[in-house]
């Protein structure tokens, strides 16, 4: 087992100073672009009892608003209410997102600090279906720099010919009974979940 990080460099070797040199305390003209065409992000943040927890969020392409080369806002639509993201932040400001952008293989990194804001005109332009947002997540940028694409290139991620069928994993409400609700009618939640789902009912 490794316990050190002489040990690590001792198998990995040290990064080149071309790749160590890549983390920027800010955006930049070329960067802000991997922000303004992602549709999808994962933010990471740290609980309170020393735990850590990733979520997803997801939206038309360039959702998260670029406000200045050092500022992020992130609009937070409805859920279901745990709101670990925000409890967590509330709590500790650290966080963590990883962009992506459909068909393209460089991921774009960016950590920093947050805070919850609930500012009616700052969330303004993040309406959609013409819903503002109640709250949003306010990010200020620390280090921002490009992943390589090696993860994607091995996952194959945006080949279609590699997708999985919905109908071979659980289905939600299966996967509810089992660790939730014994008494649970997996069909009826099912059903109910698509229809609003169909109505776009919640997502905005």
């Amino acid at each position: 087992m490794i316990t050190d990080e002489a040990g690590l460099r001792a198998v990995i070797g040290e990064p080149t100073p071309l790749v160590a040199g890549k983390i920027a305390a800010r955006l930049n003209h070329l960067t802000r672009q991997f922000v303004e065409r992602s549709p999808f992000v994962c933010v990471a943040t740290a609980r309170p009892d020393g735990g850590l927890d990733i979520s997803p969020r997801g939206d038309p392409s360039g959702f998260v608003r670029v406000l200045d080369e050092r500022t992020l806002l992130l609009p937070e639509r409805p859920g279901n209410k745990l709101a670990d993201t925000l409890t967590n932040l509330l709590a500790d400001s650290r966080i963590a997102l990883l962009f992506l952008v459909p068909g393209v293989g460089d991921t774009f990194r960016v950590n920093g600090t947050a805070v919850v804001v609930d500012d009616p005109e700052l969330l303004a332009p993040c309406a959609v279906d013409g819903r503002v947002p109640q709250l949003g997540i306010r990010v200020t940028v620390e280090e921002a720099y490009t992943q390589c694409p090696k993860a994607l290139m091995r996952s194959d991620l945006w080949n279609p010919e590699r997708h999985v069928d919905r109908s071979e994993l659980p289905r939600p409400g299966e996967i509810l009974k089992a660790v939730s609700d014994p008494e649970l009618d997996v069909e009826e939640y099912e059903r109910a979940r698509a229809e609003r789902y169909a109505r776009r009912e919640g997502l905005y």
